[in-house]
């Protein structure tokens, strides 16, 4: 009887292992083509994503793409998923290291425009995806709008915090200042991406610097 379980119980721990290595594998295997499509998207659009030619950039049969994700559509809402993590990861949590208030608000536009500056070679899929899903109702805009929503969220809460602070004036308009904000921000996508102008992140930079001004509470630090 013993040489009999013996076997079994070796088996089992085994076969667990090994059921854990495939799963594994095949999450590292659907993070590698999310990392290419996504890599593809910023610089061809959402639209531009297709199975087969993931399927050729990663050197797989297309139905091995198709496996992971069963739609184009959720591959798609998987590359939004994946830039709206890696938008969070450096621009909107280190800024959560700096003290509420102008620091913290100022950290966010910083990060922000850090990003930007990297993507006005690559893209941003914000951007290019408003042009392309504005008038497409459906999975896809809601995870960008989901997505765009929760960022801006995120810029008019620190801006509240600021005001609630004593660094802006009482009367400030939170929802202005968010707004102009983000208008910097896609003014400067358009002038330096698509115009070419040379002082785009100056100009940003200065308005974002004038809108302090403006908003700034008399006894603010």
């Amino acid at each position: 009887m013993a040489v009999v379980e013996l076997p079994v119980k070796v088996a089992r721990p085994a076969s667990s292992q090994a059921g854990g290595s495939v799963i594994h594998k095949g999450q590292q295997t659907k993070s590698a083509i999310v990392d290419a499509a996504l890599g593809l998207a910023t610089q061809i659009g959402l639209e531009g994503l297709s199975i087969g030619a993931l399927a050729e950039v990663m050197r797989m049969s297309k139905s091995g793409v198709f496996a992971h994700f069963g739609s184009r559509e959720e591959l798609q809402i998987s590359v939004i998923r994946e830039y709206h993590a890696r938008f969070e990861e450096e621009v909107f949590y280190p800024a959560l290291e700096k003290p509420k208030g102008l620091p913290r608000l100022k950290a966010l536009f910083q990060n922000w425009m850090n990003r930007t500056s990297v993507e006005l070679d690559s893209g941003c899929l914000y951007i290019s995806g408003a042009v392309e899903f504005d008038d497409r109702p459906g999975p896809v805009r809601d995870a960008l709008v989901g997505s765009v929503q929760s960022w801006l969220a995120a810029m008019h809460r620190a801006v509240v915090q600021a005001k609630e602070a004593g660094h802006l004036a009482p009367d400030a308009d939170e929802h202005q200042i968010a707004f102009e904000i983000h208008g910097l921000i896609l003014a400067l996508h358009y002038e330096a991406r698509f115009l070419k102008t040379p002082s785009s992140v100056h100009r940003a930079n200065t308005g974002f610097a004038s809108i302090l001004t403006r908003y700034r509470s008399a006894t603010a630090p």
